[in-house]
């Protein structure tokens, strides 16, 4: 696991996972034939989508104390930082 203990492997996914649930969360849970971006855009105005952002990043909190608890802290960091885009527009959306 040492050999795989670089920055980027935490940031990309840290950047594609969020998006990756919350498309999972909309298409199982939002009732319609409308698609991911025209849910989106009608979220977009409201507190509803500093919610579901800050609910997009909690499988990210889980894979940071994964990779925190292996001893893999560059990944762990990597997938953090990828996260804070997210927290930083959540904390604007309410």
């Amino acid at each position: 696991m040492k050999r795989f203990n670089h920055f980027l492997y935490g940031l990309i996914p840290g950047l594609l996972l969020p998006i990756g649930f919350m498309w999972v969360y909309l298409h199982q849970f939002y009732p319609g034939e409308s698609t991911f971006w025209e849910i989106i855009k009608q979220l977009y105005p409201g507190v509803l989508l500093g919610k579901l952002l800050l609910l997009s990043v909690m499988p990210n909190l889980m894979f940071v104390f994964v990779f925190y608890k292996s001893d893999s802290f560059k990944i762990a960091t990597g997938m953090l930082i990828g996260g804070m885009p997210y927290f930083i527009a959540s904390i604007f959306m309410f």
